[in-house]
């Protein structure tokens, strides 16, 4: 009897330090929806799926972002207003009747500069990314308020109509933004696994001292890494303002802890060295299910937050119990 026991426990064990996280929060994903579909036929229904697919895409963009600098073991806090500064950006533009691709460029110019602020400091400066990132923070939503002067921007020139179809539109029914996401979570995944920088990342994550002594560019590395954390924020943001058809400063307020939430759920490692395109995007998925699943449910929203906390902590259970297995 005791034989049987200890045969179950090391299966389970080696269950948990073979499977992935990220397959492990698939799974979860995939059982929550079946649950749901049985209670709740709404759940199932080609609206709410639309939805859902929407909601959560906009997170899972900026959470790969996030990624690649939790990667290099640090954090970027600042995502939420450098979405909000873009959307200012790019509506202001627009307002002033320059043409979609000016505001664009506009819009990614600004998130990018901000990323480009926040690497130097971490990485020239030296100094603490949790510091730099919450002092970036401040000074994109105040930069938001001050050039919308706390006043809502709803009408975008001569191409407002293409805009608002880019970003509320669909393609044989597929939520534009969720295409968009799949195209990052590829190109990221490619790059990830099949280039130098990607190699640098994950090296630079792991040890950064052995980095540089095999001679990695630390600096460039972790610049664009904060660089393409805000690029993320900032294509989400464009995309959002256009799906909404009005921007204020507030867009993209706390977003930055849903995006932590996601990068940590789909199993990166906030020590840095540990993280997949596809993790960031599940952890995303598997937050807007809890959220919708409790909102079918009749659950108070005003619970969501606690649900979601238990997730969280989930999540980082199971991933020190795959890291004790290992060891």
């Amino acid at each position: 009897m005791h034989g049987q026991a200890g045969q179950a426990a090391r299966r389970l064990r080696w269950t948990l330090s073979v499977v992935t996280q990220p397959a492990w929060i698939t799974l979860a994903v995939l059982a929550i929806g079946a649950v749901m579909c049985l209670i709740s036929p709404a759940f199932r229904t080609y609206d709410n799926i639309y939805n859902d697919a929407r909601n959560f895409a906009f997170i899972a963009i900026m959470a790969m972002g996030q990624m690649t600098v939790i990667i290099t073991g640090g954090i970027d806090l600042s995502v939420g207003a450098v979405m909000g500064l873009t959307g200012i950006v790019t509506g202001l533009v627009l307002q002033a009747g320059y043409p979609l691709w000016v505001g664009v460029i506009a819009g990614l110019g600004v998130a990018l500069l901000c990323g480009l602020i926040n690497g130097i400091a971490v990485a020239k400066l030296n100094l603490s990314p949790f510091i730099v990132t919450l002092g970036m923070l401040s000074v994109a939503r105040s930069q938001a308020l001050v050039l919308s002067n706390n006043k809502m921007v709803y009408q975008f020139g001569p191409d407002e109509q293409l805009f608002v179809a880019i970003g509320g539109g669909d393609l044989f029914g597929i939520p534009s933004i969720v295409i968009v996401m799949v195209a990052i979570g590829v190109v990221l995944t490619i790059l990830l696994n099949h280039s130098r920088w990607g190699r640098y990342l994950y090296a630079l994550g792991s040890n950064e001292h052995a980095s540089r002594l095999t001679g990695i560019p630390v600096e460039a590395v972790k610049i664009s890494a904060y660089m393409f954390s805000s690029l993320t924020a900032g294509i989400a943001a464009i995309l959002m303002v256009g799906w909404l058809g009005a921007v204020t400063n507030a867009l993209g307020t706390a977003y930055e802890l849903r995006v932590i939430a996601s990068t940590v759920i789909g199993g990166v490692d906030l020590m840095g060295g540990i993280g997949t395109a596809y993790g960031a995007i599940i952890g995303a998925a598997l937050i807007e299910v809890v959220r919708n699943a409790l909102l079918l449910a009749g659950v108070d929203p005003y619970w969501q937050g606690t649900f979601v906390g238990v997730v969280i902590a989930c999540a980082v259970l199971l991933e020190r119990l795959r890291h004790r297995r290992s060891d």
